[in-house]
């Protein structure tokens, strides 16, 4: 998932809210916690990432990115 653009906590929370109804609720809560913290560029680039066309993939995909965001969270 190499992107060479920075993304800001706020892209960060749009994403989170475009993708909300489709996460999982723990991992939603989880994610505006974060956020509210002080994630460094990396997570916030991680995370978005992450979050990028979540209702997309397949379900396989998805649980692959909801074990990645609960080790990063």
């Amino acid at each position: 998932m190499a992107c060479n653009l920075d993304h800001s906590a706020e892209d960060t929370q749009k994403k989170l809210e475009a993708q909300k109804s489709f996460l999982p609720e723990d991992l939603f809560e989880k994610s505006e916690l974060f956020l509210k913290g002080t994630p460094s560029q990396v997570e916030l680039n991680e995370l978005f990432h992450l979050l990028k066309k979540y209702d997309l993939a397949s379900e396989e995909e998805k649980k692959v990115r909801n074990q990645q965001m609960r080790e990063l969270l």
